[in-house]
C-alpha cells in the first residue's frame, strides 16, 4: 500500500510538471486496457508492441533483446550491419555472417523470446544474403519495406520465420498477395505504415499531410484485404506514441502496433547520446519532411524522408562521400552501381549522403556529420527511459497503479 501511495504521489507531481501531456491524456476517450498478445504464424511473438527497425545501427541486439525480454517484439535493423559488426569485431565479415552474429546476440539477451529483423528492399546488394541468414538463424519474423518485397518468399521459404511486408495502402497489399500466391505463400502479417512515421515514407510528398492518407483512413481497407485472404494480423505504424494511441487502433481492428522513435529514446538504443538529446530538445517545427524535387537536399532513395532539420549533416549540407554503397540502385549493366548523391551524378547537389551520415548517428563514423531521423511525434519526447520503463508506460501499467 505504501508503494502504491508513493507511486501515486510521483504521478501527481509528474502531471503538474507536464500539463501538455496530461491534457492530451484527458482528452482521450480510450481508457486503460490490458494489451493483447500478438500471434503470428500460429505462435506468440511477444506482446502487441513491435519496436521499429531503425538503421543504420540504432536498432541492434541490445535494443531488440531488451524489447523482446519486456514482452514486445524487438527488431534488429539490417541496414549497414556488415560494416557495424566488422568494426565491432575487428575483422572483415560478409553480410551473411554479420547478420547471423547480430541476431544470435539479440536472441541471447531476449530471455528466450523471439526477435525480428527489418530488411529494406532498397538494400538490393545485401537483401538476399540477409534473408537467408535470418531464416537460418530462425529469427521470429522478417519485416520488409522501403519498396515492395515482391520476391521475398522466393528467396528461401521459411519453416518457422514469419514473413511480414510493410505497405502503405490496400492496393500495395493486394499486389504483394497476388505475387506471393505464385510462390505458394501468403503474408503471415502486414505492417501498415502511415505518413507520420520517421525515416523513409511510402507516400508522395503531397500525400504526407493530406487528410485522405491518415492511418485512420488507410486501416479499414487494409483490414478488408487481409480478411479476404486468411485474416492475417494487421499491425499499424506511424504516429503511435502513447497507450491511448495503441488502444485506439486496436479498437479499430489492428492486431498490434509498431513504434520507432519512442524506442530510439531509450538507454538501450544504440543511437549516440547527441542523437537522443536532439530528440529530447526537439520542438514540433524542428521536424521536417524532405523529398526531391520539393525540398532538398533529400534522400537518394527518392522517397520522402522525415528528419530533424537541425541534424548536422543536413544543416551544413556536407558533400557526399559515397564510399559505403548501401543504397546503390541498379545501373545499365544491372548491377548495383548508381546513387543519386554520388558526385558527378545529375543533380547530385540536391541529395545528401545517407550511408555515412546514418552511421554517424549511431557513432560508427566519428569523422562524419550525423543525420537524425525521427517520427512526427518526436517533439513529445522529454526524457530518455529504459526499455522496461517505456514498456510499462505503453502498456498502461503506470496509469493502472495510480488509479488503484
Amino acid at each position: 500500500m505504501k508503494l502504491i501511495i508513493i507511486d501515486y504521489f510521483l504521478v501527481i507531481c509528474n502531471d503538474i510538471l507536464k500539463p501538455k501531456r496530461i491534457e492530451q491524456n484527458r482528452s482521450s476517450k480510450y481508457s486503460i486496457m490490458k494489451l493483447p498478445k500478438l500471434v503470428i504464424k500460429g505462435f506468440h511473438l511477444g506482446g502487441c508492441i513491435i519496436q521499429g527497425g531503425m538503421g543504420v545501427g540504432v536498432s541492434l541486439a541490445p535494443l531488440a533483446g531488451a524489447v523482446s525480454k519486456e514482452g514486445g517484439l524487438g527488431v534488429v535493423s539490417s541496414a549497414g550491419l556488415r560494416t557495424i559488426v566488422s568494426l565491432r569485431e575487428g575483422r572483415n565479415m560478409n553480410t551473411y555472417t554479420a547478420v547471423r552474429m547480430e541476431l544470435e546476440r539479440a536472441k541471447d539477451s531476449s530471455g528466450g523470446r523471439p526477435v525480428a529483423i527489418n530488411i529494406m528492399c532498397a538494400l538490393i546488394g545485401t537483401y538476399n544474403d540477409t534473408v537467408r541468414a535470418s531464416i537460418d538463424a530462425e529469427v521470429g519474423a522478417i519485416i520488409s519495406g522501403a519498396g515492395l518485397p515482391l520476391g521475398l518468399p522466393g528467396i528461401m521459404q521459411p519453416r518457422n520465420t514469419a514473413l511480414v511486408p510493410i505497405i502503405s495502402s490496400a492496393r500495395a497489399l493486394e499486389i504483394i498477395i497476388k505475387r506471393w500466391e505464385r510462390l505458394s505463400y501468403r503474408p503471415d502479417a502486414v505492417v501498415l505504415e502511415g505518413p507520420l512515421a520517421g525515416g523513409h515514407l511510402g507516400f508522395k510528398m503531397k500525400e504526407v499531410d493530406d487528410s485522405d492518407f491518415t492511418l485512420e483512413k488507410l486501416l479499414p481497407p487494409v483490414l478488408g484485404v487481409a480478411h479476404q485472404h486468411g485474416d492475417f494480423p494487421v499491425i499499424v505504424a506511424g504516429g503511435i506514441y502513447a497507450h491511448e494511441d495503441i488502444c485506439k487502433f486496436l479498437a479499430m481492428g489492428a492486431s498490434g502496433v509498431q513504434m520507432g522513435t519512442r524506442f530510439l529514446a531509450t538507454h538501450e538504443s544504440s543511437a549516440t547520446a547527441e542523437y537522443k538529446q536532439a530528440v529530447v530538445d526537439a520542438r514540433e517545427d524542428d521536424i521536417i519532411v524532405v523529398a526531391y524535387p520539393d525540398k532538398t537536399p533529400a534522400s537518394p532513395c527518392g522517397l520522402p524522408f522525415r528528419i530533424l532539420k537541425g541534424s548536422p549533416s543536413y544543416s551544413k549540407k556536407r558533400q557526399p562521400r559515397c564510399d559505403r554503397g548501401y543504397v546503390l540502385q541498379r545501373g545499365p549493366e544491372g548491377k548495383p552501381s548508381v546513387c543519386q548523391a554520388m558526385p558527378g551524378s545529375a543533380n547530385s547537389d540536391k541529395f545528401f549522403c545517407l550511408c555515412n551520415t546514418l552511421l554517424a548517428s549511431a557513432g560508427w563514423a566519428p569523422t562524419e556529420l550525423p543525420l537524425y531521423t525521427v517520427g512526427s511525434n518526436a517533439y513529445r519526447v522529454d526524457k530518455i527511459l529504459s526499455v522496461a520503463e517505456l514498456m510499462k508506460e505503453l502498456c498502461g501499467e503506470y496509469a493502472r497503479i495510480s488509479s488503484e
